[in-house]
C-alpha cells in the first residue's frame, strides 16, 4: 500500500507559490523549497521529476487558476463598475494587502528558463486583457481602455515595488483603491 502523502498538494503549491514569489526562479534553491515544505528533496523529485522548473510552472498554473477568481468579478459582472472594484479587492488579498511581492515579476527575472517566463507573462496579459475588456464593456473606445489597464497593471506592479523597497503598503491600498477610476470612464467620458 502506498504511503500517504505527508503534505495535501493544494498546501504544498501554496508553500512553494511563497518561495518563489519572494526568490523568484533562480534565487529558489530546492532546499528552500525542501525546508519550506517538509519534505525531503526526493518526496519532491517523486512529485515533480522534472524538478525545480516542473515545479515553477506548477506554481504558475496555481497562480493563473487564483487570477481567474481574482477576475471573475471584473469580466462577469453585469454591473462593470461592481465587478472591477470586487476584483480590486480581490488583488488586495492576494497581494496581502502590499506585503508580498509579485510572483509575475520575480518569476521573470535573469536566470528563469524561457518556458517559465513566457508563463508569467502570459498570466500578466491575461490580466491586462481583462481590464481592457472591463473598461470596454464600460465605455471607453478599445485603445483607450487598453491604454487604461496597462496604466493599472503599471500601477498595481509598481505600488508593489514601492511597498516591498519602502515598507509601507499604503501605496498599494491607495493603488488598487483607484483601480475603478483607472479603468472605468468618467462622466465626462460616458
Amino acid at each position: 500500500m502506498a504511503r500517504p502523502p505527508s503534505i495535501d498538494e493544494a498546501d504544498l503549491l501554496d508553500l512553494l507559490v511563497s518561495v518563489f514569489r519572494e526568490k523568484g526562479f533562480d534565487g529558489t534553491a530546492i532546499g528552500d523549497l525542501s525546508a519550506v515544505s517538509g519534505l525531503q528533496r526526493a518526496s519532491l523529485y517523486h512529485r515533480f521529476p522534472d524538478g525545480k522548473e516542473q515545479m515553477a510552472d506548477v506554481v504558475l498554473a496555481k497562480v493563473g487558476k487564483r487570477f481567474l477568481w481574482i477576475l471573475e468579478p471584473m469580466r462577469e459582472e453585469r454591473d462593470v463598475a461592481e465587478g472591477v472594484e470586487e476584483t480590486a479587492r480581490r488583488l488586495g488579498d492576494f497581494y496581502g494587502a502590499g506585503a508580498l511581492s509579485c510572483v509575475l515579476d520575480t518569476m521573470t527575472l535573469a536566470g528563469t528558463p524561457e518556458k517559465i517566463r513566457e508563463h508569467a507573462r502570459a498570466l500578466a496579459r491575461t490580466w491586462i486583457d481583462a481590464m481592457a475588456e472591463a473598461s470596454r464593456r464600460a465605455g471607453r473606445p478599445a485603445d483607450e481602455a487598453t491604454r487604461a489597464a496597462k496604466d493599472a497593471f503599471l500601477r498595481i506592479e509598481g505600488a508593489l515595488v514601492l511597498a516591498r523597497v519602502t515598507g509601507d503598503t499604503e501605496v498599494f491600498a491607495e493603488t488598487v483603491a483607484l483601480l475603478p477610476g483607472i479603468l472605468l470612464p468618467g462622466p465626462e467620458e460616458g
